[in-house]
């Protein structure tokens, strides 16, 4: 039409027809621009030379003479009402016009407000006076279309400021920030000022876009607060369900395997899957989305549940993931309560989950039809394993379909094998199952396909163009193949000359030649680096996240930087270069959510097979991009952090060819990446109360995808010490639901690169404490400070790398200003481990069980099945034989296992070795069989020493010798009796057989005769037999515990040396156990365990079994230390400490039956229960806890120095115990005859006085010397005065005595008993209740000085508590029975009553406890509730805890109580420690606040608060913790000394003994009795 008019019109139509050419592709066919050939490769600004520049001149005078034309011809097509006026406009507007009417006009005001920023500049004289002179006003066009003849760019920009955007404002009410720019009337608006104004805009606008994204944040914030227990699972939920919408709009043909899919489904009664079995690109995924989609209507009578799964797009590709997420899908749709969350569940706790809720949930109305896409592209053994724990056959209401690739032979085998009862197929049977086969689809339909595609987009072909689009979709009938047909046949011109050479063949070919055409328009650099950052995520990457790992990589900066120019501080890749390739890779990457992001991903996974093998193929580029998203992710270039760029001075760094070294210039770019925290904060963390304020969102990206390429580049000291031993790592996988997610990372057992990992046992220690903690940390993810602070800290000597782990747990209360934290940890209550329980236990519950030096455990259930036990899985050992073997016995020797089955064969495996069982039947078969033909040769024991092995079997008289490499036997070594034990030494000649009748048999292996026979006479059978290092002597071991003596340094002729007698030989043997490093011998009987000195054998201890208790299974642990012993009908194993014979730890097995087997491997202590709980320890980790220090008994009392450095302790036996807070262990014991009753410290710490029974100890606290022993007080308190000199003894039988600390001489006698007796602050009274009143009685006389009586003033009441005030000497508060409160001012014996308090908040004498100025004073204690006295004030306060109050006390400033609770009761009925024991809280009584809670997980038995806010508590098992109180202010002093020292690492005290400072034998000095004492 254009054309046309110019004709008619007389223009020139030259330059139209030279840059636009006729298209009949498109629709309707067209003039098409010419796309200019050049390659899009970003050249610098310093390769623009002077002819370049003379060439974009001509061409801009041709585009000049060509827009003239257009803008003509447009005018006569509008004159000629051809066009409107508005279509003609679109010819003449600006990019920036089109750009902002595209953006803003048709749009939802609510999208325009949220998004939408608008400044405006009103510039005055900002033409000057000399540019003005010369210029005539310009009449304004305010008119939406005016006559084109007077458009130009001024009146175009105008219309656009003054008409369009003001009616934007208006109509939308935005929000406009105007500015007016003043300017001198003589310049102008000067390009300083411009510069000026557009960098206060810049600052501007950058608040602007933070408020807007924070805005927007909050708001996604508030739409997102899950509960942490059901976030992650709930969220995967919703992320299969938008995958399944997404897959299923691309179904583009009918596809008749749809119908067979319909046809399953439809039937009533299956108790078997279908497969869809296809190739790769057939549509497998598709057809399963678009189907379960159709569910509903196909069902229509019925409300049927459908859950699909698409496997190998899931975020966590391991079988446990994917059952976990189908239980909860399962239990969530049929509204089920799930199950107490397991953070780790093990793979036979999830098949039994799933088979119950596959049994219960499903019925008739409501069937399940469950999907699973992808089983076969996950990990190698994802597909099997998941099967297995499918249920055979499937429950009534059930419907599952799979799609499996017909390659994976390996998955198809295993789904055969687990389905074998299936009838025949129906569509194409594959044997076990109904099958359908999913082929290529029809070559019309893909043509259809195309062609409609073709159309969406507005082109078509030329019939010649179709004819090879035809061959081509014959040639590869493929739905992706005709999808990236449409990408090339939409470049094609009518005028392109096509061949059957054009296209590519194949889907693979097809791709790598879209890639190609990519390159060429975008650049190989953009192009290559953007496709490889999107492969290598694991989960995929937001746009945004693409354009920072773009900006931040060299080869693509390089680009746009150039060398010739200074450079810039801060440049970015142009965020419009990015989203054209995203344009053009428009559906085939498409948009999923994951982890509340929407993250790029490919549609098939194919792409990515092609980037591969395009741009990864060497494993030093993967390994650095990798590098390169961890450093994105982890912010390692945020805050703006410039990183260098290595670019050549002359060409740029994307120039071909060699540059010398001397050429190349560094410069350090800010490439602007965000920072990458694990929490985001709508709000400043100063506005947020508390940590877990729900203005935060987790970055779960950041989660998901650092330790990944963390691992995938090799970094595993930054992933070991940077995530995995990081607490704010861990803080946020707790928050973002994760926590079974972290704790399979710290073990990572299973994973790849898992041997590279470093610290084991710290990730062990905090995957225990984290799995041990779920009930807590499920709920209160933000507990996790205070459970490390529990949990962790006693075990820092032994994982001294967890320092930094437990310095950024004390760093939080230094963040917050407030807390409670741990200065000394007592004796954990628990030690961390790891269980598995065995699947079918209980039917089939554990026979017997035996484990290798490495770790390995193997069992025996009662059905006969094997188990392995490696990591936390335990897998069923299944030979390849027929009929399946059943092992009745397992026997351990090194890292071998020996199996006997129920056919009499016997199975070899070395574990250590590859998987390789041997047969040692064989080795029997030459040799005469026992007598019962039918019996079963079960074996007793075996013993490997290099490469030859002893095999000896139950009720058999032979040993057999065999060579472990060949399976040759070299000898049979025939004993007289039944042989029960057997000693193999190092230096394989000689063979020690032990044998019933106490008959112990010696044979030389090489010529396999026998050289020599010890017997004893007792004939009781030889247990054990035990050689010395050089085989000169023999200890024997028999069943009643006796040990036999024999030196066989002649082997021919032994020599009885000495019979050592076991006391009791009417108790059973149970078992035996040495430890060659100590020297030591265990003999554990039924009754007592007998410890032997193998150095000069003799019985060096003891022990008796519990009363009413009896041993099973007793070992020695860490050198001989420790002794570990399981008990009958005692489900625990209980640890005793070898030097004092008090019972540590009980270390809980997770089951109510009692152990079968206790195995002691390496450095791993495991337990098997006989209903299949299978539990390990670290051994290191068990000696740890056992070893923190305790005294002898529950703690009574904690009496603190002044210092704080030291601090005293009773336990009620006849030691006191003294600790040092530096090392938090106790330095010295001082001894008495009798229990320890009372203690009183001297205020300078330099003497004690201690009470036992009827005497008095006076000691030197620093040298430990007893000074006097004093008889005959008769006392039940002692007490000294402030000034140190005078002690006082308080007697409630007899008479009181005031003496000299120095020589114990008595000053006074006191006749009255005083309760509650304290001496006054200035040394000069001694203050007690007496008959209803409150005495002062002189300490020099012994005669009542002063006497307060409340009936004697206002009321007749009497005195229940007082206290004296050392701030205030001369005052005592008096509190009365009726409530009243008193000030009594002794020395001038005035009274002043304070109020009266209610009837229901009277004192109770026992807890009132008042802070030295008499601020604060705790009334009384109510349940939950503490009732304190506001003294200064007179009101009452009354603090809520969390449970029933047990222990309240004040610090001696008034600022804080501190009290212990019981914590309150669970709806879900956990009884762990974190739930059921007292815990520790402090309160500020200045404003209630509560600065922090501790769990104690133990039963507190004694609480003090020491001045420099030291909380010292005292446990039941003689263990004392010290905890810190912080608000604001630190303290200094010994505390502060002792908080800096936490983490490092503790020396062993396995030897090392407090000193002992013993009493003075007789009384020193004797009191002597009074005449009313004697009576």
């Amino acid at each position: 039409m254009l054309l046309q008019v110019c004709q008619r019109a007389g223009i020139s139509t030259h330059a139209l027809e030279k840059e636009y050419l006729r298209d009949e592709n498109t629709v309707p066919p067209s003039f098409c621009l010419q796309r200019h050939k050049h390659l899009h490769t970003h050249p610098h600004p310093d390769t623009q030379t002077d002819e370049k520049t003379g060439e974009t001149g001509v061409e801009e005078e041709e585009e000049e003479e060509m827009r003239k034309v257009l803008q003509a011809a447009v005018s006569q097509c509008v004159q000629e009402g051809l066009l409107t006026t508005e279509r003609a406009l679109g010819y003449y507007r600006s990019a920036l016009d089109t750009d902002l009417r595209f953006a803003l006009e048709n749009r939802p005001r609510h999208d325009i407000i949220k998004r939408c920023l608008v400044y405006v500049n009103k510039i005055s004289n900002g033409r000057g006076q000399s540019e003005g002179a010369d210029q005539s006003p310009k009449e304004q066009l305010l008119h939406p279309y005016p006559p084109l003849k007077a458009l130009s760019d001024d009146s175009l920009l105008t219309q656009l400021c003054d008409h369009f955007l003001p009616s934007m404002v208006t109509s939308c009410q935005l929000l406009v920030y105007t500015a007016t720019s003043e300017c001198d009337p003589r310049h102008g608006y000067t390009p300083a000022r411009r510069r000026s104004y557009a960098e206060g805009l810049c600052q501007q606008l950058y608040s602007d876009l933070l408020a807007l994204i924070d805005s927007s944040v909050a708001m996604g914030m508030g739409k997102s607060v899950l509960s942490p227990r059901s976030d992650a699972l709930t969220r995967e939920q919703a992320e299969q369900e938008e995958l399944c919408s997404l897959y299923s709009r691309l179904y583009d043909n009918n596809r008749p395997e749809e119908e067979e899919v319909r046809s399953y489904l439809e039937q009533k009664e299956t108790q078997h899957p279908l497969v869809v079995v296809g190739g790769p690109c057939t549509g497998k995924t598709v057809l399963l989305a678009h189907c379960a989609q159709q569910v509903r209507s196909w069902l229509s009578d019925r409300d049927p549940v459908v859950i699909i799964q698409f496997t190998n797009l899931s975020v966590n590709l391991s079988p446990r993931h994917l059952l976990s997420s189908l239980c909860h899908q399962i239990a969530h749709r049929y509204n089920h309560n799930p199950s107490t969350r397991d953070p780790d569940p093990t793979l036979p706790q999830l098949r039994h989950n799933l088979s119950s809720l596959l049994s219960v949930s499903p019925s008739p109305k409501q069937p399940l039809v469950l999907i699973l896409d992808g089983l076969d592209q996950g990990l190698t053994v994802s597909g099997p394993q998941t099967i297995q724990c499918l249920p055979s056959p499937l429950p009534p209401n059930v419907k599952l379909i799979l799609s499996i690739s017909p390659t994976r032979t390996n998955t198809l085998h295993t789904l055969e094998l687990h389905y074998p009862q299936s009838s025949a197929a129906v569509f194409g049977v594959s044997g076990c199952c109904v099958s359908v086969g999913l082929g290529p689809v029809e070559g019309s339909g893909c043509v259809r396909m195309l062609t409609a595609l073709l159309e969406e987009s507005g082109r078509t072909v030329t019939s010649g163009q179709q004819g090879v689009v035809n061959l081509a979709v014959i040639s590869c009938p493929l739905t992706l193949y005709a999808r990236l047909l449409h990408r090339h046949a939409s470049l094609w011109t009518s005028a392109s000359e096509v061949t059957d050479g054009t296209l590519p063949v194949g889907v693979h070919s097809s791709i790598t030649v879209f890639l190609g055409h990519l390159e060429e328009k975008h650049g190989l650099a953009l192009v290559s680096r953007a496709l490889s950052y999107l492969t290598l995520s694991r989960t995929g990457l937001t746009e945004a996240e693409l354009s920072d790992l773009l900006s931040s990589d060299d080869e693509v900066l390089a680009g746009y930087v150039s060398a010739s120019e200074p450079p810039p501080p801060r440049a970015r890749v142009p965020e419009v270069e990015v989203e054209r390739l995203l344009l053009d890779l428009k559906g085939f990457l498409v948009k999923r959510s994951v982890a509340e992001s929407h993250v790029l991903f490919w549609v098939s996974r194919h792409f990515g097979l092609v980037v591969c093998k395009r741009y990864l193929s060497s494993c030093e580029m993967r390994e650095e991009m990798h590098t390169a998203m961890a450093d994105y992710f982890n912010g390692r270039w945020a805050y703006g952090r410039a990183k260098p760029l290595v670019i050549s001075q002359n060409t740029g760094l994307n120039q071909p060819g060699a540059v010398p070294d001397t050429a190349r210039m560094k410069i350090y770019i800010d490439r602007q990446p965000p920072g990458q925290p694990y929490v985001f904060n709508s709000e400043p963390s100063s506005s947020s109360s508390s940590p877990s304020s729900e203005h935060v969102r987790v970055n779960l990206h950041k989660l998901l995808e650092l330790p990944y390429h963390l691992k995938e580049s090799g970094r595993w000291e930054e992933l070991g010490r940077g995530l995995m031993m990081s607490l704010e790592f861990h803080q946020a996988m707790l928050r973002a639901g994760l926590l079974g997610d972290l704790v399979t990372l710290l073990e990572d057992g299973e994973g790849e690169g898992a041997s590279q990992l470093i610290f084991p046992r710290e990730r062990a220690l905090l995957a225990g404490i984290l799995r041990d903690s779920t009930c807590l940390l499920w709920r209160s993810p933000m507990e996790l400070s205070m459970v490390m602070k529990v949990r962790l800290l006693p075990f820092l000597g032994l994982c001294p790398e967890l320092e930094g782990y437990a310095e950024e747990v004390t760093q939080g209360i230094r963040k917050r200003g407030r807390g409670l934290g741990v200065v000394l940890s007592p004796a954990p209550s628990t030690v961390p481990s790891t269980q598995c329980l065995l699947p079918e236990a209980r039917q089939c519950p554990v026979t017997d069980a035996a484990g290798t030096v490495s770790g390995t455990v193997v069992v025996i259930q009662s059905d006969g099945s094997a188990w392995v036990w490696r990591g936390r899985e335990a897998e069923e050992l299944k030979l390849s034989c027929e009929p399946p073997l059943r092992y009745v016995s397992v026997r351990s020797s090194g890292s071998f296992i020996l199996l006997s089955t129920q056919c009499n064969r016997q199975l070899l495996w070395d574990v250590n070795g590859t998987t390789f069982f041997q047969d040692i039947l064989s080795l029997e078969r030459r040799e005469p069989k026992p007598t019962d033909q039918h019996a079963r040769t079960i074996v007793e024991g075996f013993l490997v020493c290099d490469d030859r092995m002893c095999v000896w079997w139950k009720g058999l008289s032979y040993v057999s010798v065999s060579k472990v490499s060949t399976s040759k036997l070299l000898t049979r070594l025939q004993c007289q009796n039944t042989v029960r034990s057997v000693s193999f030494p190092s230096s394989g000649r000689f063979v020690y057989c032990g044998q019933e009748k106490g008959a112990v048999s010696i044979f030389d292996t090489s010529t396999g005769t026998l050289t020599a026979t010890c017997s004893s006479p007792a004939e009781s059978s030889v247990i054990s037999v035990i050689l010395s290092e050089d085989e000169g002597e023999m200890a024997c071991v028999d069943s009643r515990g006796n040990i036999l003596l024999w030196g066989v340094a002649t082997k021919t002729a032994p020599k009885l040396l000495k019979e050592c007698c076991s006391g009791s030989s009417h108790f059973e043997l149970i078992n035996t156990d040495l430890s060659e490093e100590s020297s030591i011998l265990l003999v554990c009987k039924t009754q007592e365990i007998v410890l032997w000195d193998t150095c000069d054998w003799e019985q060096c201890d003891h022990f008796r079994a519990p009363q009413g208790k009896a041993f099973s299974q007793a070992l020695l642990a860490q050198d001989g230390h420790l002794i570990l012993a399981s008990l009958e009908a005692c489900p625990s194993v209980l640890v005793w400490r070898m030097t004092t014979g008090q019972c540590v730890l009980s270390l809980d097995t997770g089951s109510p039956s009692q152990p079968l087997s206790l195995l002691k491997m390496e450095c791993v202590l495991s337990v098997v229960t006989q209903n299949g709980h299978l539990t390990k320890w670290d051994s290191e980790v068990i000696c740890a806890a056992a070893m923190v220090p305790r005294t002898g008994a529950g703690v009574r009392e904690v009496v603190l120095e002044p210092m704080g450095e030291r601090f005293y302790v009773i336990d009620g036996s006849e030691v006191l115990w003294r600790w040092s807070l530096q090392t938090g262990s106790p330095e010295a014991h001082f001894l008495h005859d009798g229990p320890v009753e009372k203690l009183c410290l001297s205020p300078d710490g330099s003497h004690l006085v201690s009470l036992s029974g009827e005497d008095v100890y006076v000691w030197r606290s620093d040298t430990g010397q007893n000074l006097h022993r004093i008889h005959g007080s008769r006392a039940t308190e002692v007490l000294i005065t402030s000034n140190g000199h005078i002690g006082v003894c308080v007697s409630q039988l007899g008479l009181s005595r005031v003496w000299k600390l120095a020589s114990g001489g008595v000053v006074c006698n006191i006749h009255l008993y005083l309760a509650d007796a304290q001496v006054s602050p200035e040394s000069t009274f001694l203050l007690g209740r007496h008959h209803g009143d409150l005495l002062a009685v002189s300490l020099w006389s012994g005669t009542v000085s002063k006497r307060f009586s409340c009936s004697e003033r206002y009321e007749r009441s009497t005195v229940v508590a007082f206290r004296t005030l050392p701030e205030h000497p001369d005052f005592v508060i008096v509190m009365a029975a009726s409530g009243s409160v008193y000030t009594w001012r002794v020395t001038e014996e005035t009274v002043c009553r304070q109020f009266l308090l209610p009837q229901m908040f009277l004192c109770q004498p026992q807890v009132f406890h008042m802070s030295s100025d008499g601020s604060f004073a705790v009334l009384s204690t109510d349940d939950d509730i503490i009732t304190l006295l506001d003294l200064p004030h007179a009101r009452l306060c009354r603090v809520k805890a969390q449970g029933p109050v047990l222990k309240v006390c004040l610090d001696d400033s008034g600022r804080y109580a501190v009290y212990i609770c019981h914590p309150p009761a669970q709806g879900n009925g956990c009884a762990c420690d974190l739930h059921t024991k007292p815990m520790l809280a402090v309160v500020r009584l200045a404003d209630g606040g509560r600065l922090g809670r501790l769990c104690l997980c133990k039963t507190p038995t004694a609480l003090a608060v020491s001045e420099e806010l030291c909380v010292y508590v005292g446990f039941q098992d003689g263990s004392v913790g010290v905890y810190s109180i912080s608000d604001v202010t630190g303290r200094g002093g010994a505390v502060r000394g002792r908080i800096d020292g936490i983490g490092r690492e503790r020396p062993c005290r396995c030897d090392g003994e407090p000193v002992r400072w013993l009493p003075l034998a007789t009384p020193s000095i004797t009191w002597a009795k009074s005449s009313s004492e004697m009576t």
